[in-house]
């Protein structure tokens, strides 16, 4: 770090919750710009809540009991569909939807059409039963007010399917930590959700749909709660000083920094991060490195019109300024147990990612075949073009291609399906979101099966929250 301390106050709480209480950074006089204090209440009695209608209890002091029959439909066997719809039979055949899983569709395709209105009166629920949960959130609720309930609504209708769900769950639940959750805050939330259904599914709800999503929640709350109990050994957010910033083009940047203690993570997986200028605001960006020996942490940041977070770090953020980190999260990382070839794509800074896999693959000795493919939709926007062809020559198992294009979404899979065969690789894809959809719809078709195709979608199911 600078000369200029960054010192952590960590406070504990008399109640021994699974979350660390928020530290406090100071800045001295020197001038180092840094985040104002994170004062949180105790919210001893909100921990201690029983709610009023629903049993919620259960969440905050879960009996394993009452637990066990909550998550009795969670035991469905695993599918391979990215968006699976219910459980197939051990025997085979049509898709049978579970119970719950029924009433809880019926819900949802009733409330779409006013899913504006359901997410406000969410929020009305919650922030007016409980205030002093209110600045948890954003002080502009604009991007933030739809995630969420978005996280409920698409847990609850994946719930039959614990081979998705629980994986989203449990990195919801440690990703969490960061905002102060409490195990207390479970049972505010689902009296809000269960009172903001029942408002507007005016067909589809009853004392069945009701019971339904209650035990869709208590299952779903216990999962998150757990994770988060499993790793309250480790911090809830790391702070992290800025200590380069290379602006490659106009709009994308290249930031440096340093954590206040070490940051375990695997190289292709990525962090939420929060900057001093949008308390409260997280956003995901990818490691652009393999872990270093000197612990240091490096993100490609492109700034995007209206994007609060990427404007602020490419524009604003420069050496001593100090960010805050989320846990890693995240799952497409190397598997070093097999010699498969690997087929990555990247598009604009989707690269980032990428390039740590490529590092993982040289620290570790391998030899593997790595076929790269980088887009961009111009030339101009191939900022990290130059550090790749020096590692195509330092390492003669990799091969790297850029491809410019202006529909980076049809380009990059276009391109990769003019080489190959692909059919024994494992495949890789960091990018927009159009961009991974066509990728991975591109690559089945060319023979790479589904199980083998990696990448972490943070605006889907793998991560809604941040």
């Amino acid at each position: 770090m600078s000369t200029r301390a960054v010192t952590c106050a960590r406070r504990t709480s008399s109640s021994a919750r699974h979350v660390r209480e928020p530290r406090h950074l100071k800045g001295e006089e020197s001038g180092k710009r840094g985040f104002s204090p994170f004062p949180r209440r105790a919210l001893d009695g909100l921990a201690r809540c029983e709610t009023r209608n629903h049993g919620f209890e259960a969440v905050a002091r879960a009996d394993p009991t009452e637990m066990l029959e909550a998550r009795h439909r969670m035991d469905a066997p695993p599918t391979r569909s990215a968006r699976p719809t219910g459980r197939i039979p051990s025997g085979g055949g049509a898709i049978e939807p579970s119970p719950d899983a029924v009433l809880i569709r019926r819900t949802l395709a009733e409330i779409a059409p006013v899913a504006n209105k359901v997410t406000s009166y969410f929020y009305a629920l919650v922030f007016t039963g409980h205030p002093e949960v209110r600045e948890m959130f954003p002080a502009a609720m604009d991007t933030q007010r739809d995630r969420l309930l978005k996280a409920l609504l698409t847990a609850a209708e994946h719930i039959d399917d614990p081979a998705v769900l629980t994986p989203y769950l449990r990195g919801l639940g440690t990703g969490h930590r960061k905002y102060g959750t409490m195990a207390g805050h479970y049972p505010v939330v689902g009296e809000a959700l269960i009172g903001a259904l029942a408002r507007y599914a005016e067909h589809t709800w009853g004392p069945e749909a009701e019971a339904a999503w209650v035990r869709a929640y208590t299952a779903i709350s216990q999962i998150m709660i757990d994770a988060a109990a499993e790793e309250e050994a480790t911090p809830a957010w790391w702070h992290a000083e800025v200590v380069s910033h290379d602006l490659r083009t106009s709009d994308i940047a290249v930031l440096t920094v340093r954590p206040d203690q070490p940051y375990p993570f695997l190289a292709g997986q990525y962090t939420s991060l929060e900057t001093p200028w949008w308390p409260r605001v997280w956003r995901h960006y990818s490691f652009a490195s393999a872990p270093r020996a000197d612990g240091l942490l490096s993100f490609h940041v492109k700034a995007v019109p209206a994007g609060w977070v990427s404007n602020a770090l490419v524009r604003h953020a420069q050496p001593g300024d100090v960010l805050r980190l989320g846990p890693p999260a995240g799952s497409m990382v190397v598997d070093h147990s097999t010699d498969n070839g690997m087929l990555c794509l990247g598009g604009g800074t989707g690269i980032a990612p990428i390039k740590a896999l490529i590092e993982d693959v040289a620290e570790h000795g391998e030899r593997r075949p790595m076929e790269v493919f980088f887009g961009a939709r111009s030339d101009h926007d191939l900022y990290d073009k130059d550090t790749l062809l020096g590692l195509q020559r330092s390492h003669p198992w990799l091969s790297v291609r850029p491809v410019i294009g202006e529909g980076l979404a049809g380009q990059l899979p276009q391109a990769v399906g003019e080489h190959g065969p692909w059919s024994s690789y494992d495949a890789f894809i960091s990018g927009p979101p159009a961009m991974i959809r066509s990728g991975v719809d591109a690559l089945k078709r060319i023979g790479i099966p589904g199980e083998r195709i990696r990448y972490d979608a943070v605006e889907g199911l793998a991560g809604v929250a941040g």
